[in-house]
């Protein structure tokens, strides 16, 4: 069965689609995979971060390496709650914390 992926809102699809064009290739190939497979990509390509928040791990290009935030519901629908090009080795915490809100905000309905 297929998964569904939804977007936050629409500047976090508008966020995700204007990431660097060689991020965004790569981002393209793994919501295919997503797409098809289902959200849990597991290692190298996803990595849960607990509380049922997941990262993409491997959207990169020349430009940097994007990382993008999501979460999975009932129904096979993933939905995506954030996007950022990473300048450094570690997730900044502002950039979690921003996708822990939506989390939260997406599974309290």
């Amino acid at each position: 069965m297929n998964w569904t992926v939804t977007y936050y809102n629409e500047r976090v699809k508008r966020d995700v689609f204007d990431l660097p064009s060689s991020v965004l290739a790569d981002y393209l190939r793994l919501l295919d995979l997503m797409q098809e497979f289902g959200a849990n990509l597991c290692m190298p390509h996803s990595r849960a971060m607990g509380d049922g928040l997941f990262e993409l791990l491997r959207p990169r290009g020349r430009e940097g390496i994007g990382r993008v935030f999501y979460c999975t519901q009932m129904d096979h629908r993933v939905v995506v709650l954030h996007s950022f090009v990473k300048k450094t080795q570690e997730t900044p915490q502002h950039e979690l914390r921003k996708a822990r809100a939506r989390l939260k905000e997406v599974k309290n309905g």
